[in-house]
């Protein structure tokens, strides 16, 4: 009787051993789904852009960027927590995964229906100002905006997101009474800002350097620690407000319950993407 518990139980293990290894051998068995839950063109469509072509390489199938934008990136979110445990369906997101659950009282998903595969950029955040606005600097900006309580504005691309809580930890330090008013991404935020609709905003710095290169809108000050070596004239907000940071992130994440061999499948492409020199 022992041995055939024995048998059993060896039987038993040899089969999830073996359905592992074949899990293993044939993840992904077909194209997988990237879901960015904001538009094309902003920083999150750009670093999904720059590992889709490395990542479709390293697991042999095809990565297909799906935009789904609303609700600060939570349309898209909730596609994915309703989605296949099977590892080919995923999405790439700021902390607002993080944050998200926190802030708004109706989701149909929370931080538990998510495995995380990687980190993939600690995000850099900038200040800027429309050129029609006479501020060069974070005290001139604040100096107007109490002079205007009310009546300046600046620019958002969703409730909640970082960008959107950053420009509101600028106001309770500051002291200052801005109005939002939210934009369908970063596009038509900068368009607004260029033709002087928008006066301020806190951005991605990898969307809005060409912008500010160029001289179409202004760099008033960086939300995080410590200048950056692309806008090295560029002082941090805390240069003014002593102790001010805000910054951000972007992760991919899969439905949990996705299996292990799947995850760790994904990681290694997400190595070998980030570790991509071209």
């Amino acid at each position: 009787m022992k041995s055939l518990k024995r048998l059993f139980a060896g039987s038993i293990a040899a089969l999830a051993l073996g359905s592992g290894l074949a899990l293993a051998q044939s993840y992904p068995s077909k194209p997988v789904r990237l879901v960015v839950p904001f538009p094309p063109g902003g920083a999150v469509d750009l670093i999904a852009r720059l590992i889709q072509p490395k990542m479709s390489e390293s697991l042999g199938q095809p990565f297909l960027i799906e935009n789904r934008p609303g609700a600060a990136g939570n349309v898209g979110v909730e596609s994915v927590a309703r989605g296949a445990p099977d590892g080919h369906t995923l999405v790439i997101n700021t902390n607002g995964q993080a944050i998200s659950p926190a802030i708004f009282k109706k989701l149909s998903w929370d931080a538990t229906d998510f495995t995380p595969v990687s980190q993939l950029v600690a995000s850099n955040l900038i200040l800027i100002s429309s050129p029609k606005l006479q501020a060069a600097t974070v005290a001139e900006f604040i100096a107007i905006a109490k002079a205007k309580p009310g009546v300046l504005n600046y620019g958002g691309t969703g409730v909640g997101n970082p960008l959107h809580l950053t420009m509101e930890l600028l106001k309770l330090t500051a002291g200052i009474d801005i109005v939002a008013v939210h934009y369908q991404g970063d596009a038509p935020l900068f368009t607004a800002m260029m033709s002087g609709q928008v006066e301020a905003a806190v951005v991605p710095l990898s969307t809005a350097l060409p912008l500010v290169k160029s001289g179409k809108i202004r760099a008033l000050a960086m939300p995080g620690a410590r200048r950056v070596s692309v806008l090295p004239d560029v002082p941090t907000i805390a240069e003014t407000l002593p102790g001010f940071e805000s910054s951000s992130w972007q992760g991919l994440f899969v439905p949990s319950r996705t299996p292990r061999d799947a995850v760790d499948a994904l990681y290694r492409g997400v190595v070998k993407a980030l570790a991509a020199r071209e």
